[in-house]
Order: structure tokens, then sequence, then C-alpha cells
């Protein structure tokens, strides 16, 4: 039986595709749980350039839709 290997998500910004179109995608950062846990009025999301932002947001809304 061969095992059919996932795709690397290089460049990609839109969490939806990560999932449906099978691609690796591992959070280390448990991202969702700590800001569950630590939830604000207001949150502010700083990264520096080329570090996830827009993947990040985009896993958020994919997570409370």
């Amino acid at each position: 039986m061969e095992m059919r290997k996932k795709k690397l998500p290089i460049g990609i910004e839109d969490f939806e595709k990560l999932r449906t179109e099978d691609f690796y995608y591992i959070d280390k950062t448990e991202f969702i749980k700590v800001l569950l846990c630590n939830w604000g009025e207001v949150n502010l999301f700083t990264r520096p350039r080329r570090f996830g932002k827009s993947l990040n947001m985009s896993m958020l809304e994919y997570f409370f839709h």
C-alpha cells in the first residue's frame, strides 16, 4: 500500500484552501487556544513581515465561521 504525500503549503494564505486541498499544516503555537483563554475586548496581532499574519487571520475566520 502506497502512502500519498500531502503537499507543502508554500505561499498559501487561505486556511480553507489548506484544509480542503490536503496540505500539511501544524499550528505549534496553540494560537486559538491561547486566544480563547485570554480573550480581550480588543486583540492586537503583530508579527514581522512574512510570518503568517494573513494565514492566522484566515484560520480564525475559518474556525469561528
